[in-house]
């Protein structure tokens, strides 16, 4: 057996990795998530369409179950995977997604609310009738080329015949590599429209084309806006179309009012459609309305209906543009008109994408004439040789008689061949030496059948020539005359318009830029009150000052503050949280309030809360930060006003944790507590201002083992005591020191 030599191939792995990236990324984009300029489909698309088309699912057939369908497209052309055909399918067939549904859908396909399809197994589908005609209805013409499938089992269509530019009519959407499209849905008879007109004058510009196809035409319906800027989104292929829903205000009884949503922006269907009902009870409950009384979506198959009901006296049109402010109801659709044309990914001009479509139409337009014309003339040859053979059928009864096999007969009625042919005379022969038959002549006389000599069939016969004869000279007229292809392209769009146009629902406008002022919060003081659960809420002063001494007693921070104040929490985690005073419930004393992780970025984790204050008190005042590891700093109170939800309060090293963050009146002092039972008194001269950023200075010098346990703020000349050790110790009896000394040990 000879030794194979062995071949070590040297390259640089930057350029292999380069260019392997790039073939996978060429890939995605041109196999997997872009449409094709011509039919407006993605592979998968294409392929699952085709795959009904040669199940025999037609629109005039009973449905099949869709794992069928998506079973027989995955094993024959599209390897990927059924969860991505299945999902082409389901969006095929969603009337809400598709401005033309490809699909007849049979089953939960799904709802414009974000609720999925049900599993392929119990869902059927079946073509629609606008694409089996419009998308597959010449593809046994030789319309289109077709390639091998994944493993060159079958043959697939490069792409399909489809007679409307798609691309438009259906829109698209996908995320290649480093590329994505998003094509919005247009109406299928201003599509046509426009085609046309370009079809009859070439040198339309976009705008011009504009008065055909004046935008975007989604099937949730809504409001376009921005109107102006249109024309240059379409002429440059890219841009942002503004949708508001359609808002209508019913009168109720008793002189009140109610806003119905009857249609939704495109991009709020799904999930969002929940958000936006999430939004208007946020809106509620933070008290940024109080004119909405009750929220309820009346959505059904018949379409979109979510009623706001307001109370007596309410102002509709403020709370409509409160809506398109603060909620999804005014939402952008984001335009990039991506396609892969003429093999390569190519950003068009609404202007190209009817080019690209109508180049197409031309291509398949040839293709077909030239195929009908090929057939018309096979026809006219069979159709010359029969009459001839009338004319001489005795002729040709006396060769087959006397022809020993269909070889011999065929010869003489081709080439004129008489050998071995018996004749009843001389003259028979010298006549049958002069036939000149084609071959396929010759194979249409030998399959007649007797009644074809009839009299009538003769007359049906010669009149067939004469149709076949004008077949010929139309096609002939169509592949050679541009004009009359152009009428023909034309002519069937018109049908197709006529058939399959559905009225506009989305209204173009320039909308008038939504200003909505937000009724100024009356100003007034209250108390803000968080017990050690960590649940906070706010009373007004009265209500404090009439349970002072309970709310004192189960509480743990007490902070009387203005309901347009924010409330500052520091954690010994080095954090400072924020919460708006607004956010917290305001109501009876007995309230239980609400987590104060609901409305701030606290953790639970952030076991210890190390302070808490108002930020208003911050401005004027310094807070004092004391840490395990011993280290002590007063940082302005000032550093700490912000609009930020969190901000770092201080700098720590690992493993340490903030045991207080005081805020300062100005004569205090600082007593240090270690867990060994040092303890140090300090005046605020020896501790140092510094930066929130900075880490601090050392405070008590710690012995091994030992760290801070607390951190006191003490009012000098006053009885100030605390519990050590499950006694009471008065601070005053704390020795003054010095920073950075150990302390004194206290025994109790």
């Amino acid at each position: 057996m000879e030794q194979i030599e062995e071949q070590i191939i040297r390259t640089e792995y930057s350029e292999l990795m380069q260019k392997s990236y790039i073939d996978y990324a060429m890939s995605v984009i041109i196999a997997r998530a872009l449409p094709d300029a011509r039919d407006g489909l993605k592979p998968v698309q294409r392929r699952t369409l085709y795959d009904m088309y040669e199940l025999g699912i037609r629109y005039d057939r009973p449905y099949r179950k869709c794992a069928r369908i998506v079973g027989d497209t995955m094993g024959k052309y599209h390897p990927h995977g059924d969860s991505s055909i299945y999902e082409a399918l389901v969006v095929m067939a969603q009337e809400f997604k598709k401005g033309l549904p490809l699909v007849d859908g049979h089953g939960n396909f799904g709802s414009i609310e974000g609720d999925g399809a049900a599993a392929m197994r119990y869902t059927e589908a079946r073509l629609e009738k606008v694409t089996q005609e419009a998308f597959l209805g010449d593809l046994d013409k030789d319309v289109v080329d077709f390639v091998p499938n994944f493993d060159e089992t079958e043959k697939e269509p490069a792409v399909l015949p489809v007679r409307i530019p798609n691309l438009l009519v259906n829109g698209a959407d996908g995320i290649a590599v480093g590329m994505a499209t998003s094509i919005p849905p247009h109406n299928l008879g201003e599509v046509i429209d426009a085609a046309r007109a370009l079809l009859k004058n070439p040198e339309l510009t976009t705008r011009q084309l504009m008065k055909y196809l004046p935008g975007p035409d989604f099937p949730t319906g809504g409001i376009v806006v921005n109107q102006d800027e249109l024309p240059g989104i379409y002429e440059n292929g890219t841009g942002k179309i503004k949708i508001r829903g359609r808002v209508e205000v019913e009168k109720l009884k008793g002189g009140r009012q109610q806003l119905v949503i009857t249609q939704i922006p495109y991009p709020m269907i799904g999930a969002n459609i929940g958000k936006f009902l999430n939004d208007v009870a946020a809106l509620i409950e933070s008290r940024k309305t109080t004119d909405i009384v009750d929220i309820s979506n009346q959505s059904s198959k018949e379409g979109i209906r979510i009623v706001l009901e307001l109370k007596k006296g309410a102002d509709p049109e403020n709370l409509k543009n409160m809506l398109y402010k603060k909620t999804r109801l005014e939402d952008t659709f984001g335009v990039n008109m991506l396609a892969v044309a003429d093999g390569r990914p190519e950003t068009l001009s609404l202007r190209q994408a009817l080019e690209y479509s109508i180049e197409f139409q031309y291509d398949l337009t040839t293709r077909k004439y030239q195929t009908l014309l090929s057939k018309e003339l096979e026809k006219k040859e069979i159709q010359e040789g029969l009459i001839k053979a009338c004319d001489v059928i005795d002729l040709i009864i006396e060769i087959l008689r006397g022809s020993s096999d269909i070889k011999q007969a065929r010869a003489c009625l081709v080439e004129g061949s008489t050998e071995g042919i018996r004749f009843k005379s001389e003259k028979s022969r010298r006549q049958a030496a002069k036939l000149c038959f084609t071959e396929r002549q010759a194979s249409a006389i030998l399959e007649m059948r007797l009644y074809k000599l009839i009299g009538l069939e003769i007359q049906a016969l010669l009149k067939e020539h004469e149709t076949t004869l004008k077949n010929i000279a139309q096609y002939e007229d169509i592949l050679e005359n541009h004009d009359s292809m152009t009428k023909v392209i034309d002519r069937e769009l018109a049908k197709i318009r006529k058939e399959f146009a559905v009225p506009r629902k989305t209204r173009i406008e320039n909308g008038a830029e939504i200003v909505f002022e937000e009724k100024k919060i009356e100003e007034m003081p209250v108390v803000f009150l968080m017990d050690r659960f960590g649940y906070a809420r706010v009373v007004d002063v009265p209500a404090y000052e009439r349970n002072k001494e309970a709310a004192d007693t189960e509480s743990r921070y007490v902070i009387p503050c203005k309901n347009t104040d924010r409330i500052c929490i520091f954690t010994n985690t080095g954090k400072m949280h924020t919460l708006k005073v607004l956010d917290l419930p305001c109501g009876k004393f007995r309230d239980k309030g609400t987590p104060i992780d609901n409305c701030s970025n606290y953790s639970s984790s952030e076991e210890i809360l190390a302070g808490v204050c108002c930020m208003e008190d911050l401005k004027e005042q310094r807070l004092l930060f004391g840490t395990k590891t011993g280290m002590v700093k007063l940082v302005p109170g000032s550093e700490f006003i912000t609009a930020n939800r969190t901000v770092a309060a201080t700098k720590l090293t690992e493993g340490d944790e903030v045991l207080t963050a005081a805020l300062l009146e100005g004569n205090e002092q600082a007593v240090l507590q270690s867990a060994q039972g040092y303890f140090l008194r300090l005046c605020l001269e020896e501790i140092p201002e510094k930066k929130k950023a900075a880490l601090g200075v050392r405070g008590m010098k710690l012995g091994e083992g030992d760290y801070l346990e607390a951190v006191y703020v003490y009012c000098p000349r006053t009885e100030q005591t605390i519990q050590y050790k499950d006694k009471t110790l008065t601070l005053s009896r704390v020795k003054p020191g010095t920073r950075d000394t150990r302390g004194t040990k206290l025994r109790i």
